[in-house]
């Protein structure tokens, strides 16, 4: 059976960095970072653009697990449940082994993060938002406060193997 390997948190947080190198260990696998279905101009964030996204996800991801990969990963800010709730709904049909990971830190740690990332010297409030929200999360969390992104993507490896 598939394994469905969902890696959120907030921006900046390292989902996508983390998912890579999972990505990269793993044979019979398939890889979706969440930017990838937002890459419009302007890059705006509205139920329009919204509704793209949250079409494209599902599909995308349907058509890896219905291709027969091992492993199908995801990374995106998935920031509340009902996002997690509706990706995983437009799957319901198909058969899954499901695993979700959120990525949190401390807020010192994902601001030095923000800074070599985005060369700003403050998080804006709303990626701080979705950092708090990410973390009552009823899932999997784990705290990268002073690891390395290996070190994570080991911790994922070992919890889905």
């Amino acid at each position: 059976m598939a394994k469905l390997v969902i890696v959120n948190g907030a921006p900046g947080v390292g989902k996508s960095t983390v998912a890579e190198l999972v990505f990269s260990k793993l044979c019979n696998a398939a890889f979706l970072d969440g930017d990838d279905v937002w890459r419009i101009r302007p890059f705006e964030v509205n139920d329009r653009t919204k509704a793209i996204v949250g079409k494209n996800i599902p599909v995308v991801l349907r058509s890896y697990l219905e291709a027969g990969y091992e492993y199908v990963l995801l990374a995106w800010v998935m920031h509340r449940q009902e996002i997690i709730e509706a990706v995983l709904e437009a799957l319901s049909d198909l058969e899954f082994e499901l695993h979700v990971f959120t990525l949190v830190a401390d807020e010192e740690t994902l601001s030095q993060r923000w800074r070599s990332r985005a060369g700003e010297q403050t998080v804006p409030e709303l990626v701080a938002d979705r950092l708090r929200q990410s973390r009552r999360l009823p899932t999997t969390q784990i705290d990268t406060t002073g690891l390395e992104p290996d070190e994570v993507a080991d911790r994922i490896l070992a919890s889905i193997a």
